[in-house]
């Protein structure tokens, strides 16, 4: 059975990657899509040319030609548009972050758990082969005992009428690529912040930089955390798992295949072993695993109560955050 999918809002990332994934994906299809700009649908038009067009986003909701509904819209109102989705009867792939606070995603959780749909952040990387190859080095011993996390994570982006330089909209670098850095970790080691101090730069009400130090805990013991993102630096993507007897690094953690080819590099001592991962499409593989869980109950590797934590941490690290300027 074919599932279908309707997306809320023609945003950009929506027609480059996750539209193109949905149609790809097997067992999907893309059917329908909200918006009254009938410039932004042709290119979605192009992706699925069956595809439906609602005028506003409650009319798609209201349709029975649709199972689930991708949410890319701004980031301050994705739970609300969740909780719409969920009570109109679909299930929901909600960007990240799905919520600005951990505590409004306990909302998600309840009307998930009352209806009985399925409902999950759109962190994409947990879907990807190179990390699950990562979490299971570490978790055998690959690298000895985990000492250190290194992660950095930028792009430049000054334009002001960005909504990720909107603190109405809930822009900065944290909500929009902290939950990589910090989820990432937490992914990857099962391990949770005990200790964390950080430095911020902000314009205009949102963060543009911020370093982010402390410590994790978890079933590979206590290890130092740094990590930093900005949205004003050029485009650097790396992590670097750090034990006793190795390291672990990726070259293209977050957007593999687009900043570069996805690649697990295993060092220990004089001997490299590197997984390499081309053509792997991680979008894909993320609505294909959502309409699995949809579908049949299979486990999701991004549960709410995951995100959650990513969030938790995120808020964290704002009330613990001292200004640098």
């Amino acid at each position: 059975m074919t599932f279908r999918w309707g997306i809320l809002g023609a945003a950009n990332f929506a027609r480059q990657q996750m539209g193109p994934a949905i149609h790809a994906a097997l067992g999907n299809d893309l059917v329908a899509l909200s918006t009254s700009s009938p410039e932004k649908a042709a290119g979605f038009e192009a992706i699925s040319p069956n595809l439906i067009v609602y005028p506003d986003y409650d009319a798609l909701l209201a349709s029975d030609e649709i199972d689930a509904v991708y949410v890319p819209l701004p980031n301050h109102i994705h739970v609300e548009w969740t909780l719409k989705a969920l009570e109109a009867g679909k299930h929901v792939l909600c960007e990240k972050p799905i919520a600005l606070k951990a505590e409004d995603i306990d909302r998600v959780i309840a009307a998930r758990d009352e209806t009985g749909l399925m409902a999950a952040e759109a962190f994409m990387i947990t879907h990807h082969p190179q990390w699950h190859k990562t979490r299971d080095l570490i978790a055998d011993g690959a690298i000895g005992e985990l000492r250190h996390v290194d992660v950095a994570f930028s792009f430049n982006n000054p334009d002001p009428a960005n909504i990720r330089n909107k603190p109405e909209t809930g822009g900065g670098s944290i909500p929009d690529i902290g939950v990589y850095a910090y989820g990432a970790a937490r992914f990857a080691t099962g391990a949770e912040p005990v200790d964390l101090a950080a430095r911020l730069k902000r314009e205009n009400g949102v963060d543009t930089f911020a370093h982010v130090t402390g410590e994790m805990d978890g079933p590979t013991g206590r290890f130092t955390y740094s990590g930093i993102t900005s949205t004003r630096m050029a485009n650097r993507q790396d992590m670097v798992f750090h034990g006793s007897d190795g390291t672990i690094t990726l070259h293209a953690p977050f957007n593999a295949n687009v900043f570069g080819e996805a690649q697990v590099l295993l060092r220990r001592g004089d001997e490299t072993t590197v997984y390499r991962y081309p053509g792997v499409n991680q979008y894909v593989l993320q609505v294909e695993a959502f309409a699995r869980a949809a579908q049949t109950g299979a486990d999701y590797d991004c549960p709410l109560e995951f995100s959650k934590g990513t969030q938790a941490m995120m808020d964290k690290v704002f009330e613990v955050a001292v200004d640098m300027n």
